[in-house]
């Protein structure tokens, strides 16, 4: 045998085997024992995990210890009892004229039946289970290997419950995965990147390693179609309409699939059926709030579909992005978070999200409120990573402002993490002086972005994991689906800070959720301790713009993240405002006056002429200053105020004193009027702006 090719092609398949020690163990104590624990071995898992090498290395465990074995690839076989028959009399080299059950049911001896593929002669499960199986001898072991589980006849048959095992069959772990990837040559530089595509799926890792032997020296899954391409195929055989593709592709888009988000993916009602097909398939698993397929499942179907076709990738997001938009208006509390969970999974794809954000479907944590009986584990904590000086500015936060403080509870007793968020403009002088961090951001506001009236600013000022600090984790993830549930519902909120004691870590996803890096805000705790400090000024990126940003990156899913342009909005304080609103009044009919009016640049213009054209802004702020003028006519109190701006700014007299006359009034009641006039004005206009 080892001089032949067969012997030389089972030596490489052995040397390149890694991994399964479970389910080697399993299958040689079973053959080793002197009564068989269980006659039917169920292995399954999707094409390509390995379950024809596994069974080819329990075929070797037999040829070690001589016991007979007969193996059956039921691909080349029709789904009749006469085929399989056929077939096994071809192996066990019997006459036409002979049986091969009876063959069988005289041996003496232990033997192994292998049948790989089963899901090809899923029609025979029936005759197999209850004809054939039954009347082998009680010392045959059998073998199954296919794509999906045990039909539920095997499951509720009290019988076959006791004598059949069933082997799901997963992705190798990341040392298993290593392993392969050495024992293959490939570039230590190289490994990352590989497992972060293949999810230690065997047949991806073997397709990637083959890559290298045609001289390749990196790997990226772009580049590399052939490999999506036979990757797919494995995954999605005899799909039976374009309807049921575009559910795997959906189900590949979101985080978790229900049938309510199916039917708004697809545009289609009565989508059942369909759901259950997806729900049957061997790559896609049921959660406990709906369906979701394997990791390399889903990388491999959303890579070929974006490069396939991009446009409806794009429209998939758009309406999944519109179902949950509806959802955040529907729920509250823990639901809402998941529902948040979903939306943030729509940026997955981007590499400045992917590494540090998780998206368990499984988690037992829950946001809940601070309870006084939290106060001594959350100082601990915060001692713990930051050191008593730190945990001194804690307690005095939770003492001030402790409806601000959010506590995530998972099987422990002790939180398993938990925020603060300070509201800066609710605190006093005194409140502020004792936190280095808040000083810092306050000084940032006055310096740079000082507060309107009625408009508010939050520090994030502690988070972090019980067991990770502010690593990446599940807890982690909550936080910041907190972080953003908070800015989304928080009323008048003009500015959020963000202070990180790694900040550089958190550069790319936190410039991708347009979060700015504020040198200025960074501080010291103890004289020692550096926090650096991110930022977003709301009133001029609002939430709504900010949605608009993230569909926008969501769907180029770029690997770097350019930092966004801010637009030149200026936001005035009221004084600044109304002060403004008069020299454009005064300034009226005179353009070139205009060009340097604060106005063009505030939201009333920035958000009405999205070009930097300077003459187009400035028809806008003049046709908006006439309108809101004009409209004090529609009250009988304010007509006459608006017949004082007209005669001066609107249609101008000469002279103030001409237009007294021309309006038939005492010139101290005109210049009453007029001030009042404008007033009215500035006042209609700064509720537009500040709204």
């Amino acid at each position: 045998m080892a001089s032949s090719l067969l012997g030389r092609l089972n030596a490489e398949r052995n040397r390149r085997f890694v991994g399964r020690v479970q389910e080697l163990a399993l299958f040689q104590n079973t053959i080793s024992s002197i009564e068989l624990p269980f006659n039917i071995l169920y292995i399954y898992g999707p094409g390509g995990v390995g379950k024809t090498s596994l069974c080819a290395q329990f075929m070797r465990l037999c040829e070690q210890v001589n016991l007979n074995y007969l193996s059956i690839e039921a691909r080349n076989l029709e789904s009749a009892p006469e085929s399989f028959l056929g077939a096994l009399r071809g192996i066990m080299g019997l006459q036409e004229s002979d049986s091969p059950l009876e063959a069988l049911k005289l041996s003496h001896k232990r033997n192994v039946l292998f049948i790989d593929t089963y899901e090809n002669i899923a029609t025979l499960d029936e005759w197999l289970r209850e004809e054939f199986l039954p009347q082998l001898s009680f010392d045959s072991l059998i073998v199954l290997a296919g794509r999906t589980p045990p039909s539920p006849a095997w499951r509720s048959d009290p019988g076959w419950q006791a004598l059949i095992r069933t082997l799901p069959l997963r992705n190798l772990s990341s040392e298993e995965s290593l392993t392969y990837l050495t024992s293959r040559d490939i570039p230590n530089t190289q490994h990352q990147t590989i497992l972060d595509f293949t999810h230690g799926y065997p047949l991806a890792l073997s397709l990637v390693a083959d890559v290298f032997t045609q001289k390749e020296t990196s790997f990226q899954p772009a580049s590399a179609p052939d490999v999506i391409k036979t990757l797919l195929e494995r995954f999605i055989q005899d799909v039976p309409s374009p309807t049921h593709r575009m559910a795997l592709e959906a189900c590949a888009v979101v985080r978790l699939t229900t049938e309510a988000l199916l039917e708004q993916m697809l545009s289609a009602s009565n989508i059942r059926d369909v759901f259950e097909w997806l729900r049957e398939l061997s790559f896609i698993e049921s959660g406990q709030l709906g369906l979701f397929p394997h990791d390399l499942a889903r990388e491999v179907l959303i890579a070929d579909l974006r490069w396939r076709h991009p446009e409806f990738y794009a429209e998939l997001h758009q309406r999944a992005r519109n179902y949950y938009t509806v959802k955040l208006g529907q729920t509250i509390g823990d639901e809402k978070h998941r529902v948040l969970f979903d939306y943030m999974f729509l940026h997955r794809d981007n590499a400045a999200i992917r590494p540090r954000f998780t998206w368990q479907e499984h988690s037992s944590l829950q946001t809940d409120v601070y309870r006084e009986s939290d106060k001594a584990a959350i100082l601990e904590i915060v001692t713990q990573y930051e050191g008593k000086e730190s945990a001194s500015i804690a307690a005095h936060w939770l003492s001030r402002q402790p409806q601000n403080v959010v506590v995530f509870r998972d099987s422990s007793a002790i939180p398993a993490g938990f925020a603060i968020m300070v509201e800066l403009h609710t605190c006093t002088s005194q409140d502020i002086e004792v936190d280095a961090g808040a000083v810092a951001a306050w000084q940032y506001l006055l310096n740079n972005a000082p507060l309107r009236s009625h408009e508010g600013a939050t520090i994030f000022r502690f988070w972090m994991a019980r067991d990770t600090y502010q690593g990446v984790s599940p807890t982690q993830s909550l936080i910041f689906i907190n972080f953003v549930q908070y800015f989304q519902k928080t009323p008048g909120l003009a500015y959020t800070f963000l202070p990180c004691a790694e900040p550089e870590m958190w550069a790319p996803m936190l410039t991708y959720f347009d979060l700015k890096r504020l040198q200025g805000a960074d501080f010291l705790v103890n004289g020692r301790r550096k926090y650096g400090v991110y930022g977003h000024d709301w009133r001029l990126i609002s939430p709504e713009a900010w949605r608009e940003l993230l569909a926008r990156r969501e769907i180029d899913a770029k690997s770097e993240v350019e930092v966004t342009t801010t637009p030149r909005l200026l936001v005035l304080s009221e004084p600044d405002f109304i002060e403004a609103v008069y020299d454009a009044l005064k300034n009226l009919t005179r353009t070139n006056a205009l060009h340097n009016s604060p106005l063009l640049y505030s939201h009333l213009i920035e958000d009405k002429v999205k070009s930097n054209d300077i003459k187009e802004r400035v028809s806008s702020l003049q046709t908006l200053i006439k309108q809101t003028a004009e409209s004090l006519q529609a009250s009988p109190r304010d007509e006459k105020l608006y017949r004082a701006l007209h005669r001066t700014y609107i249609s101008p007299a000469p002279t103030q004193e001409q237009a007294a006359e021309l309006l038939d009034l005492p010139f101290s009641t005109y210049r009453r009027h007029l001030k009042a006039g404008m007033e009215r004005v500035a006042e209609i206009l700064w509720q537009q702006e500040i709204n």
